[in-house]
């Protein structure tokens, strides 16, 4: 089938992905396509009616990825409409670190942007977003004025994407670390070499919700602390925190985390969570206010038994260690893992801590990791909050 070299043709199913809200089209429903060609190009059916513009990634099993239905040039002017847009949805959040673009859930697949006080943290990540990339950092510019623009291309999904693995500055300059605030609490992001961008923004909300649950006076518990966001916002409300990691690493940035707010009342503590938690268990310790904020433990859907087992490991414990009357924030980032499974091993755990758990709330990502009801992979973050209620 011979077609213009910037024109992709799908197949009914292909279509039929757009038609219903999700934005990819795989590679087996794509009949035609530029041959090697990654950027935009223009899509339709089999019949020659147009269906919108994508992004085309010639070597990825995810082929296109739908930027607009519009036939309009995509140009810098259209990127700075939609970054300015994305960036006007944010302009109420109380921090100076947030997410200005989210990828799929604004509407910009495979672009991520971060703001950490006057610098950018961004991420292009797919081979169609890396051809137009220079238009896309021009219009960053134009809409944040940062100071600096890190690229922080050092995640694996790139090599999906036959795309090199590299951080580099691309404007300005970006030191390694900055310290931002969230609600009065003050952190070091470690913009270089920190998990994902430098931080865990996606917790934002979450962190100031369990804050606020967290009995004052009282124990708290934050298992995979990490640079101990969770554990700043209970010092502020407890009277003693526990703070959990098995990176020592971590933990020295989580003890100058403590410094810069003045709390004194967290102790941090290097070791397995597994371990730690059945030791917990086995002295009957009890706990006000726990978190538990794991790594993705299925990064792949054949994972998904596993990591529901670790999952429910973790949880059990931790039901068991709630004093009475006492609050959980669990959560797991794993996409794989849905929220109905991940609701159904909780109840599963409850069942077998012999507890009586209450579920007080359903939580997800921040705000600025908007979930699209269309496209799941957007609700990667999903957490519950429990309360102990025997």
């Amino acid at each position: 089938m011979a077609t213009d070299k910037l024109t992709a043709v799908v197949s009914a199913k292909g279509a039929a992905r757009w038609a219903g809200g999700h934005p990819w089209i795989y590679r087996s429903d794509v009949l035609d396509a530029p041959r090697g060609a990654a950027g935009i190009v223009r899509v339709t059916d089999r019949r020659g009616s147009f269906l919108g513009q994508a992004l085309h990634s010639p070597g990825s099993e995810i082929r296109l990825r739908l930027l607009t239905t519009d036939p309009a040039a995509i140009d810098r002017a259209w990127w700075v409409q939609r970054i300015a847009a994305a960036a006007g949805r944010r302009a109420a959040i109380p921090a100076t670190a947030f997410r200005v673009v989210h990828a799929e859930g604004d509407g910009l697949p495979s672009l991520v942007v971060d703001r950490y006080g006057p610098y950018v943290v961004a991420q292009i990540l797919s081979a169609g977003l890396e051809a137009v990339a220079a238009d896309v950092i021009d219009a960053v510019r134009a809409v944040l004025a940062p100071e600096g623009i890190l690229l922080r291309h050092d995640t694996a999904v790139r090599r999906h994407e036959g795309l090199p693995l590299e951080t580099r500055a691309v404007h300005g300059t970006v030191p390694d670390e900055i310290e931002v605030s969230e609600h009065e609490v003050r952190y070091v992001a470690a913009l270089r070499h920190g998990q994902k961008t430098g931080a865990f923004l996606d917790q934002r909300e979450n962190r100031a919700l369990i804050a606020a649950l967290a009995r004052p006076g009282g124990r708290a518990l934050d298992v995979f602390t990490y640079h101990g966001s969770f554990a700043l916002h209970l010092a502020r409300r407890a009277a003693s925190v526990v703070a959990v990691d098995q990176s020592a690493a971590a933990l020295a940035r989580g003890g100058r985390n403590a410094e810069l707010n003045a709390l004194a009342n967290i102790a941090w503590r290097e070791a397995n969570a597994f371990d730690l938690l059945r030791s917990f268990d086995r002295a009957r310790e009890r706990f006000d206010t726990i978190v538990l904020d794991p790594p993705a433990f299925a990064k792949a859907k054949d994972r998904v038994p596993g990591a529901l087992a670790g999952y429910k490991e973790i949880n059990l414990r931790a039901m068991r260690l709630l004093a009475p009357a006492g609050v959980l924030l669990t959560c797991s980032c794993s996409y794989h893992v849905h929220r109905t499974d991940f609701l159904a091993m909780l109840a599963g755990a409850a069942r077998d801590s012999g507890r009586r758990l209450e579920l007080v709330r359903v939580t997800g990502a921040a705000g600025d990791h908007p979930e699209i009801l269309t496209i799941p992979e957007t609700g990667y973050l999903k957490g519950a909050i429990l309360r102990a209620a025997d």
